[in-house]
This record gives C-alpha cells, sequence and structure tokens, in this order.
C-alpha cells in the first residue's frame, strides 16, 4: 500500500479495457470503480502486510466480452450486508460525509461480488464489452 496505487491499479485496469475496445464512458467507469475498491482496500483492510492485491482478466471465448477485475487483501474482512446504504439527506447532516465506496462500485460495474471474512476481503468487479 503506496501512496497513489488506486492510480497505477487503474491504470492497469484501463490499459485492458482500451485493448478490448471498450467505450471511453465504461472506461471511465472501470477505472473509477478501480479506485474505489483499492481505496477501500487501504483505507479499511488493517491488513498487518499492508497489502493489496489486483488481478485484471478479460473473458470471452471468440472475442474479449467481459473484464473482470479482483482486488483482494488480507485485512480483518467485514460484513458486506451490514454495510448502511447511504442516503444523500443523511450524509448532509452527518458530520463523516464519506461512505460511498460500495454504492460507486455497484452503480459503475455490471457484476459486484464481495467476499470477506476474517481473512480478508475479495471485490470481484466485472464490465460487458
Amino acid at each position: 500500500m503506496l501512496p497513489d496505487m488506486e492510480i497505477e491499479a487503474s491504470k492497469a485496469a484501463t490499459s485492458m479495457a482500451e485493448a478490448m475496445q471498450m467505450s471511453p464512458d465504461k472506461i471511465d467507469e472501470v477505472r473509477m470503480a478501480v479506485i474505489e475498491a483499492c481505496i477501500n482496500a487501504f483505507e479499511h483492510s488493517q491488513a498487518t502486510e499492508r497489502e493489496v492485491f489486483l488481478k485484471v482478466q478479460i473473458l470471452g471465448d471468440e472475442e474479449p466480452e467481459k473484464l473482470c477485475i479482483t482486488v483482494r487483501d488480507d485485512g480483518v474482512g467485514f460484513a458486506p450486508g451490514e454495510v448502511e446504504e447511504p442516503t444523500l439527506a443523511n450524509k448532509l447532516r452527518a458530520e463523516r460525509k464519506r461512505g460511498w465506496g460500495l454504492t460507486i462500485i455497484r452503480g459503475l460495474m455490471d457484476e459486484v461480488e464481495i467476499q470477506s471474512s476474517a481473512q480478508g476481503t475479495t471485490v470481484v468487479m466485472c464490465k460487458g464489452r
């Protein structure tokens, strides 16, 4: 976990999205989702080794159909089902305005799967071409 590593991770995902000829809008959505997922891992994982792992895959039989990005940490985990869905009204009144990461990721990507336990968290995000 080094400063601006989320930017480097987004560059890798962007490169793959460009290679499969995604539209510029979809590439931007992938980039933003990867940045959000990495920031969440950096800020919340409490991983003792301070590492975040990234895997970028292009899936498809004949030609590229889907881009899947996995962001994994070996941190303390969390209960994804217990994360409160933020609302604008509540956030405007709250002292802490942050907490939109998972909502943003889900809104930007076609598929999002989160697995988390005391051994870490894995977020798999996929976007169709």
